[in-house]
């Protein structure tokens, strides 16, 4: 199996997974509303993370010890927590956002993320991208918009100032999350288990802060949520379901990160939505629309356009350029 198909199935999966997130959430209702307290899934998301990571490191240490690689530098390990805060504070903006906008404009101002991950990929990583890569990206960001514009509602993109000043700068702290752990992932030839529980440490920490603030808030009116009991308190088994894919997407996202790119996250996510929207049509018995069905034919040449190869633009000029390269 080569590396690129190997990449491929790799991305098809995350979109996969992606995709069922969001159906699955939904099911996991309980007579027609949550139970539980959704902090305390990416806590426990988190938590699982940590311990598969630390268990294929343990595994991957006693198949090759030399070959595993390990820094243990405290100037190193202070780079992890970053990401961390950077989400939190894209959290926290998100939520300024919807004060302003309403939940369709919001969902259409979110695709700005994928033309400034398109820009911090240039800026941050120095990776170049050609002319037809930024088209590309310019219409898998107009793929996903046609799908999510609602035309029985005149109040979309109808908003004030500091709503869109807010959408943009949640574009760029989720593009920057993103690039900045790409970085981080290649930055040295660490074993990806190491980086992860480096990575899932801190998350578990932050996440954990989270839940304790929140028992701060309400004055441990509904316990101490870091109490095993407390933490799973109105689960059922489609919401475990829930904690495994969403540790399973991120210890996905953590692999393309070290062994593909952000570029290649955009798109599996991206298509994940679409995705999304036709297992709905499917499951739930509702009709297919026309910006669907455009949106996801505008995404699809999106996908072929990136990753084309521009020598097949010019054939005859390629192979007298070989030919040249033979004689010489």
């Amino acid at each position: 199996m080569t590396a690129g198909y190997y990449k491929l199935m790799m991305a098809a999966t995350l979109t996969l997974a992606t995709s069922s997130q969001g159906l699955l959430t939904t099911a996991s209702k309980s007579n027609g509303e949550y139970r539980y307290n959704f902090a305390t899934v990416p806590f426990l998301a988190e938590v699982l993370k940590l311990v598969v990571s630390s268990l294929l490191l343990h595994r991957q240490f006693l198949i090759d010890p030399k070959g595993t690689h390990i820094t243990r530098d405290w100037k190193s390990a202070l780079l992890y927590p970053i990401p961390s805060i950077i989400y939190l504070i894209h959290n926290n903006v998100q939520f300024l956002t919807l004060q302003y906008v309403d939940p369709s404009t919001y969902q259409i101002l979110g695709n700005l993320k994928i033309v400034t991950t398109g820009l911090l990929f240039r800026i941050i990583l120095k990776r170049h991208l050609n002319r037809l890569q930024w088209i590309a990206l310019a219409l898998l960001m107009i793929g996903a918009t046609i799908s999510q514009i609602s035309c029985d509602k005149g109040t979309t993109l109808a908003a004030p100032l500091m709503g869109y000043v807010l959408g943009i700068i949640s574009a760029c702290l989720s593009a920057l999350a993103g690039v900045y752990t790409e970085k981080l992932m290649k930055m040295n030839n660490d074993n990806l288990y190491w980086q992860n529980i480096q990575l899932y440490g801190f998350g578990v920490i932050f996440n954990g802060l989270r839940l304790f603030f929140d028992d701060v808030n309400v004055g441990y009116s509904n316990g101490i949520s870091l109490w095993p009991r407390v933490v799973t308190r109105g689960y059922n088994i489609i919401t475990w379901f829930v904690v495994f894919n969403l540790a399973f997407t991120g210890l996905l996202v953590s692999w393309i990160m070290k062994y593909a790119d952000t570029i290649v996250k955009v798109y599996s996510t991206s298509m994940a939505m679409l995705v999304t929207m036709l297992f709905s049509i499917i499951l739930f018995d509702i009709s297919p629309n026309l910006q669907l069905l455009l949106g996801i034919l505008t995404s699809s040449i999106s996908l072929r356009l990136y990753y084309f190869d521009t020598a097949e633009l010019h054939p005859d000029i390629t192979n007298k350029n070989s030919k040249l390269r033979d004689r010489i």
